[in-house]
């Protein structure tokens, strides 16, 4: 247990142990908390299902483990950061391929699982020299090539308005992405770093997401 509440210092604005050493990336969180919160009382009063609303509920726990994460930074509160966007990344991506592509449930999972191990292997393949150079970014391939290519396929193949809004999230999150990386390269110039503004753009980027889920994922639609 000793070892998990071990101090980590992993981001440019931290400066020591203290709960506000990284004021920005902490608060920067309320972009998270403000877009589920919003969504959710928007999906619980146009009375949506609990699907929809779940996604709410997940992107609010994005925000409540990040900000966890960057107040008590220790290795325990990385999992209460990392689990949650695993957990909302993997349930919209189901989303997705049920409401938006309209697949029964067993050709949900096939394509589901054909794209998690194909993503896997990439992902695997990627140098650790790259890993090092974008700041662990590369970790976020999964999420963000799946905004591509469904967003994608939604769009060309169902010609849904639905994978535009994941194509302008992953234009966001392309964004965000930069500004993780680019943090401990800038620290010297610029004490306060960018990792706030990953926060900003990805909250952004998930309240499209959500805007997205709440035109055209409509639990009455016939394939619900």
């Amino acid at each position: 247990m000793e070892n998990l509440l071990r101090h980590v210092d992993l981001y440019c604005e931290r400066t020591g142990p203290e709960y506000w050493a990284e004021p920005l990336n902490a608060l920067s969180n309320l972009a998270f908390i403000a877009a589920g919160l919003w969504f959710l009382v928007k999906f619980r009063r146009e009375r949506r299902d609990g699907w929809t609303e779940t996604l709410a509920w997940m992107v609010t726990a994005v925000g409540i483990g990040s900000w966890l994460f960057h107040t008590h930074a220790n290795r325990l509160t990385i999992y209460a950061d990392v689990i949650p966007i695993a957990i909302f990344t993997l349930t919209y991506i189901l989303y997705a391929i049920r409401r938006y592509l309209g697949l029964a449930w067993p050709a949900v999972v096939a394509v589901f699982t054909l794209y998690l191990v194909a993503i896997g292997a990439v992902t695997a393949a990627i140098p650790e020299s790259w890993r090092e150079a974008t700041n662990g970014s590369t970790g976020y391939l999964p999420a963000w090539a799946a905004l591509v290519v469904f967003g994608a396929t939604i769009t060309l193949i169902k010609g849904s308005r639905a994978g535009l809004f994941i194509l302008a999230a992953a234009a966001l999150m392309s964004l965000s992405l930069v500004f993780r990386a680019i943090d401990p390269i800038v620290c010297e110039a610029f004490p306060i770093g960018t990792h706030f503004l990953w926060h900003i753009f990805n909250g952004v980027m998930l309240a499209v997401l959500l805007a997205g889920a709440d035109r055209y994922g409509s639990p009455r639609s016939p394939i619900a």
